[in-house]
């Protein structure tokens, strides 16, 4: 009993201490969900709850295939489709945006002060405004640009922070798009990088997971995984998750800008996938895909399995969702499925009959659903 107090004692200063990196996204009751894991940590937790029996309130379909996941800014729903046009449409299922960059784009944008932020596959970080809808400033880097972006102060500058196939992390001046800073890698960056403190942290395509010091600007620690990073790393307090492509799931304590401790939480074997995706942190415990199947739970004090959830279809890259006391999960084969945490039981289930690469956006009483063929669901309470 005196170590399990110890642990929830050590876990609530972790989250007092974290400075610039927020580990729940914005209030339980606004419209906004701004980046795609919900917080700059990338915890994919939230205090919003979800609705009891949700309702499908609306659908609005463009045909046009994306990869992206929605954003949420005050109610309206952005996202980009791979032909490069940026939708925007209100909480009552009404476009009230459109924006060509004419290039393709994979990226998830993010918005930071009504300005949406993000990456191109011909190497172009863009900033748009949706007030004035027009282009702000366009940074050219040397490759492919396939994550979503980032915003720290970095340097006492506010900055993008975003990852390109040119092998290097760039940190460029929020306002006006000009380099303040990068860091070059062993091989491609294809995962968004998470704040964490006054540092931002990343892994590659080179295996690496690598720590920047904001203020500094300098590299302050590195970890070696068994395989190439895919997918992003997530934050809670002071420690990371971050799974690598044989299937193995770390768990990190960071401590003074550096790796004070490492282990694997999960071992990667024959039967098992690899981690495309971003695990979803609570305060007690760890949720990812530990293969196609299936979704595990781990308590994050003792490391033991609490329990195991079975999909009905392949799991692909979309990221679950913790909201309160449940999780919200989407399938490759399109099915929706929100399951208690506490004991893995299924709660609610939709099939949407199409794809599903991207991850939930949660907002009040609603939550948003992104297919891969470029149809948003809009899921809400169930009306009287």
């Amino acid at each position: 009993m005196q170590n399990r107090f110890i642990y929830y004692l050590i876990t609530i200063i972790s989250f007092t201490s974290c400075g610039l990196q927020s580990n729940t996204s914005e209030s339980a009751g606004d419209l906004n969900w701004r980046l795609f894991r919900g917080n700059s940590g990338l915890s994919g937790y939230t205090e919003k709850s979800l609705p009891e029996q949700p309702e499908l309130n609306w659908i609005y379909e463009t045909k046009e295939r994306t990869v992206s996941s929605p954003i949420v800014e005050e109610g309206t729903t952005y996202w980009c489709d791979r032909k490069g046009l940026i939708y925007g449409v209100d909480i009552n299922g009404q476009q009230v945006f459109s924006f060509a960059l004419h290039t393709a784009v994979e990226a998830t944008p993010i918005i930071k002060d009504s300005v949406l932020y993000i990456g191109r596959i011909d190497g172009y970080l863009s900033a748009i405004s949706l007030a004035q809808n027009d282009s702000i400033w366009n940074y050219e880097t040397l490759g492919q640009i396939s994550a979503s972006p980032n915003v720290a102060t970095f340097q006492n500058q506010e900055a993008i922070v975003a990852g390109s196939y040119d092998n290097f992390m760039y940190c460029v001046n929020l306002q006006d798009g000009s380099l303040i800073s990068k860091f070059e890698s062993g091989y491609y960056l294809n995962g968004a990088a998470a704040l964490w403190n006054n540092h931002v942290i990343f892994g590659g395509c080179d295996s690496w997971l690598r720590i920047i010091n904001c203020e500094t600007g300098e590299a302050t620690d590195s970890l070696k995984t068994e395989a190439y990073i895919p997918s992003s790393p997530a934050i809670m307090g002071n420690y990371c998750y971050v799974g690598d492509y044989n299937g193995n799931m770390y768990e990190i304590l960071l401590e003074n800008g550096k790796i004070s401790g490492h282990k694997k939480i999960s071992l990667g074997s024959d039967k098992n996938g690899s981690f495309v995706s971003v695990p979803a942190i609570s305060s007690q415990d760890v949720f990812f895909y530990p293969d196609g199947r299936h979704l595990l739970s781990i308590d994050r004090r003792t490391g033991k399995t609490n329990w195991k959830f079975m999909f009905k279809g392949d799991v692909g890259e979309s990221a679950p969702v913790i909201c309160q006391d449940k999780i919200i999960t989407c399938t490759k084969t399109g099915i929706i499925s929100i399951i208690d945490t506490e004991k893995g039981q299924l709660l609610w289930e939709y099939d949407t009959g199409e794809q599903i690469i991207g991850s939930p956006a949660i907002i009040k009483d609603h939550f948003m659903i992104l297919t891969s063929k470029g149809t948003l669901f809009c899921f809400g309470p169930q009306k009287q």
